[in-house]
């Protein structure tokens, strides 16, 4: 089975590679068929986002595509930055020091704060005029107040998952995908692409 991936983000790429190709699942990248269009994100939600994507690029492309929103939930900021996330500043340090710092007004207005967090990743899978499925992923954690670790990349360096003393950056690529919202969102995928597909 071949599935165009609709993402430019070559880290979304490789951890889907690392978790679907042992189960015979190919990827192609939006390089190897000289670019895709850059679709207008303009859902509410990343169920609305992540399918656009999904058949905006499988029309275009004529063949069966692979499509994920994604993004950080934090509880005290009223769940931004949302679907925004990779909007909520220029750079991945830029997008790290916004949400730490809006934090830190709240908790200062507030006081004492939870800094409870999700990540969520949706996926939709797509041929061309038709949305197939869509899988919705979540992993609960809390935002610490300091980046630490090296791995990964987005707001996984702030992110501390439920049950773990390490952040995303902090863990294995293995560890990370066992727990992640794409990892969740991949597995809900698993029987549809084994059965259906």
């Amino acid at each position: 089975m071949k599935f165009l991936a609709a993402t430019g983000n070559l880290h979304k790429i490789e951890e889907f590679r690392n978790i679907l190709e042992p189960l015979g699942i190919e990827f192609v990248s939006p390089n190897e068929i000289g670019g895709i269009p850059d679709v207008e994100e303009n859902g509410t939600t990343f169920e609305e986002n992540a399918s656009l994507k999904a058949l905006e690029t499988a029309n275009f492309a004529k063949m069966k595509v692979f499509a994920d929103d994604s993004g950080l939930e934090i509880e005290d900021l009223d769940n931004a930055p949302g679907i925004y996330s990779a909007r909520y500043a220029e750079d991945n340090p830029g997008r790290i020091k916004r949400v730490l710092d809006e934090l830190l007004e709240v908790e200062k207005k507030r006081g004492k704060i939870k800094r409870k967090a999700r990540f969520v990743c949706v996926i939709a899978i797509a041929e061309p005029g038709k949305v197939l499925q869509v899988f919705r992923g979540e992993v609960y954690g809390t935002i610490i107040r300091e980046p630490r670790g090296v791995g990964g990349f987005g707001y996984d360096p702030i992110f501390l998952p439920n049950g773990f003393e390490q952040t995303f950056s902090e863990l294995t690529p293995e560890q990370k995908d066992s727990i992640s919202h794409r990892g969740n969102a991949l597995q809900k995928a698993v029987d549809y692409f084994i059965v259906k597909v």
